[in-house]
């Protein structure tokens, strides 16, 4: 895999210096995250994240598979994810890099394992036939901060997606077409976003970092939480250790940015909807 080159000493201490007087290179606040925009796809379940620079697109499909024997009753999500060179030079096609499994691992701890997609409502024959969703990630641009871009698509997606409408008779599944019955959504308990802080040597965390901040920051805390004031994962990779009563202050941050992020989310869906034929005249 390609390394990447180091920035200059002078742009690391110009950035440090700037992050002293509490100002960031791109004019943000400290703990101001970049616009995002949501761009939704042709079919449902097919969406596009911009924070800033940073593009993420996530797609859902379904398909109908054999449940587990110790799990009758449940659905499959699998996670993937792709991140190729058209997102930044250091990553090589069909090879797995470190922040790809990061993020991977990551986001199946916040939607998988949160149970933020009811998977016994996959179920539609005990024993015999269920959903099986799959989430894939393509990582369009890398400006930074790509874990956050992915969680926001991913959850966008899952809530844009509907699975068509099933009925069983006797033994018999039936799949309906769009044309005959308007299909379903997800059952979803709960939105968890990622949040992602750097830290820099005796300065006041940043959120949203981007790509140059990334690389100079000593390390990196991301926090998971919903629009409930649930906190979901909470990871942190390198840096000086961190006070209970600091990551406290991050958390309440986090809950004030999680929600105005889904109230936005759900403002976009609501329009998107507004705009889609997804029921039968």
């Amino acid at each position: 895999m390609p390394r990447e080159i180091d920035p200059p000493s002078v742009q690391r201490e110009f950035l440090v210096a700037a992050l002293e007087q509490g100002k960031r290179l791109d004019g943000r606040l400290p703990l101001e995250q970049r616009p995002f925009q949501l761009t939704f796809g042709a079919e449902l379940g097919s969406v596009e994240c911009r924070l800033g620079k940073t593009a993420v697109l996530a797609q859902v499909t379904a398909t109908i598979v054999k449940p587990r024997d110790d799990r009758p009753y449940e659905g499959f999500l699998v996670i993937s994810s792709e991140i190729s060179p058209m997102a930044s030079g250091v990553f090589e096609a069909g090879r797995s890099s470190e922040d790809e499994v990061m993020i991977t691992r990551l986001l199946e701890k916040s939607i998988r394992r949160t149970e933020a997609v009811d998977r016994e409502a996959l179920c539609i024959l005990a024993g015999e036939k269920v959903w099986h969703l799959r989430l894939t990630l393509h990582f369009l641009s890398d400006s930074g901060n790509l874990l956050d871009c992915a969680s926001l698509a991913a959850m966008t997606a899952l809530r844009h997606f509907r699975k068509p409408e099933v009925e069983v008779i006797g033994g018999e599944v039936i799949v309906h077409s769009p044309d005959e019955r308007a299909p379903v959504p997800l059952a979803i308990h709960h939105t968890p976003l990622c949040l992602t802080f750097a830290y820099f040597e005796n300065l006041p965390p940043i959120l949203d970092p981007t790509h140059l901040e990334e690389v100079l920051a000593s390390g990196t805390m991301t926090i998971t939480l919903n629009a409930q004031r649930e906190l979901c994962v909470l990871s942190k990779a390198g840096g000086t250790a961190l006070a209970a009563d600091e990551i406290m202050n991050i958390v309440r941050v986090g809950v004030e940015r999680v929600r105005a992020i889904v109230k936005l989310m759900d403002e976009a869906l609501a329009k998107d909807q507004g705009e889609r034929v997804v029921e039968v005249v």
